[in-house]
């Protein structure tokens, strides 16, 4: 039983699978289209409000600091990913990397893990863009009523709540819609997405460029506020508060990953799918590190624990730099919506990928005759997203977010050191550099992230998880294609590959 649990998949063989059969999909990406789907996946609710809350509450001026812990987690995360994505140029992401070198059962972990990134992301995302939306379709005297506007429940920390509205329509509505634009095609969704990255970059660099002029540098002093022990007992500011804006402001790079799961639909993966993990995840770096140092250089980062920093931050510039405020809403609008579309794309193809290796039902890997997308997947993922992001409040969904990413980063770093041991043969178009250093200071820099989102959130993926080895021990092990092989060969009815 154990054998079969841990049972893995050859790299050959996976490549093979994806070639072949009915159940392909189209090659119709770059590595410019690459890159541009992975800045359209980070840029969004982190530069827009994270920036600001962490400022507030944990970094202060050196929150700047915290966006290089957190961009150094994710760039050794991110060397290994490349890794794997040229080497397995599969649909999958994190789960065929797995299912390579950690056997079936870590490769379900992983696949169900991921649902809580891609799936309950596009939905927490879509939740802000409507806030943001109604926010400024009001500036324009458009008024969307709170019953057809907002979450039906509410969220206290503890307990669910109703508030008499009906559902959070603007939500539903931007997810149902681009679940439509994929399903169309990937080609159609990445043209729209670099519209989208296009003008949030723009108005991201107006901001930063104008900004700066208006910077007032006592702003940034002391750059590293004195530790502060709050009445709850925790802490803030100091070099512990810098390692907590990390945890805070590391959702805000989730989703370069994303890339990786459209591995299946690269033009030339081996070459672009490194190029546009990497390069992405860089470019928004740099963009956050001079975008913190704009809102705390404006204003006192106290001011900035707020929903809306960026306009407080303008606003204490003065009237100079009014202009900027709409412009400044838009990109908001821009970069949620962006982040969604990435992230409805990236859940379809782990349930592809799952279901080609009959871990789950098979109609989840049914292929459009004339689009060449996973449809089904796409619809379903679609309309459970759309009545998550009707239903719930934000704050319930975005803790469920950021610990499973770190932990399929921590697995992935895993996996490269596992695989340089066992398969040390394999070509590697991509190879990380200094292993095992770099995937172990990946595991160490994500572990200890993870460990700073507290107990509340640890419980909810335990709950999650032991969910997820239920269903699997219920149905994906008794259908497991590779489970069914293993067995076959061991009672002689078919040769051993």
């Amino acid at each position: 039983m154990l054998k079969n649990l841990f049972a893995t998949k050859s790299v050959d063989k996976l490549i093979k699978e994806s070639e072949h059969g009915e159940h392909t999909l189209k090659r119709t990406l770059g590595a410019s289209n690459l890159t541009m789907l992975g800045i359209g996946a980070i840029i969004g609710a982190g530069i827009f409000v994270l920036t600001g809350t962490a400022a507030a509450n944990a970094a202060g001026p050196a929150i700047v600091l915290s966006f290089v812990i957190a961009g150094l987690g994710c760039l050794f995360a991110g060397l290994c990913y490349a890794e794997f994505a040229s080497m397995i140029p599969v649909a999958g992401s994190a789960y065929t990397y797995g299912y390579a070198t950690l056997g079936e059962f870590i490769a379900w972990i992983i696949g169900w893990d991921l649902i809580l990134e891609y799936l309950f992301s596009a939905a927490t995302v879509a939740v802000g863009w409507s806030g943001n939306f109604v926010s400024l379709v009001r500036s324009l005297g458009i008024e969307i009523p709170a019953i057809v506007a907002s979450a039906p429940l509410a969220y206290d920390g503890t307990n669910l709540t109703t508030t008499g509205t009906l559902v959070n329509l603007p939500a539903v509505f931007l997810i149902l819609v681009f679940t439509a634009l994929l399903i169309i095609g990937m080609r159609e969704s990445a043209k729209f997405n670099n519209l989208i990255v296009v003008i949030k970059v723009a108005i991201v660099l107006l901001v930063i460029a104008f900004g700066f002029q208006y910077v007032n540098t006592a702003n940034w002093k002391p750059f590293i506020p004195e530790l502060e022990i709050l009445p709850n007992g925790s802490t803030r500011y100091g070099w512990s508060g810098i390692v907590q804006g990390a945890a805070i402001v590391f959702f805000s790079y989730i989703g370069f990953d994303a890339v990786s799961t459209a591995a299946q639909e690269a033009k030339n993966p081996q070459r672009d799918m490194p190029v546009g993990m990497l390069a992405s995840l860089g470019i928004c770096t740099l963009l956050y590190i001079l975008m913190s140092l704009v809102l705390t250089g404006l204003t006192s980062y106290k001011n900035l624990n707020v929903p809306d920093p960026v306009l407080v931050a303008l606003t204490a510039a003065g009237p100079s730099l009014k202009w900027l405020y709409f412009f400044t809403g838009i990109g908001a609008i821009a970069g949620l919506a962006s982040v969604v579309l990435v992230m409805l794309m990236g859940q379809p193809r782990i349930f592809y990928a799952m279901s080609r290796d009959g871990l789950l039902p098979a109609f989840f890997g049914k292929v459009h005759p004339r689009f060449n997308t996973p449809y089904v997947a796409t619809i379903v993922t679609g309309v459970i997203a759309a009545a998550i992001a009707g239903i719930f409040p934000i704050g319930l969904l975005g803790e469920l977010v950021s610990i499973g990413t770190l932990l399929a980063f921590v697995i992935v770093c895993a996996g490269i050191i596992m695989l340089r041991h066992t398969s040390p043969e394999l070509k590697r178009p991509f190879k990380t550099p200094f292993v095992p250093l770099v995937p172990i200071l990946g595991i160490l820099i994500c572990g200890y992230m993870m460990l700073n989102l507290g107990f509340d959130t640890w419980m909810r993926l335990i709950i999650w998880m032991v969910i997820g080895i239920i269903v699997y021990f219920t149905y994906g092990r008794k259908h497991s294609k590779l489970r069914r092989q293993n067995e076959e060969q061991q009672a002689g009815k078919i040769p051993v590959s």
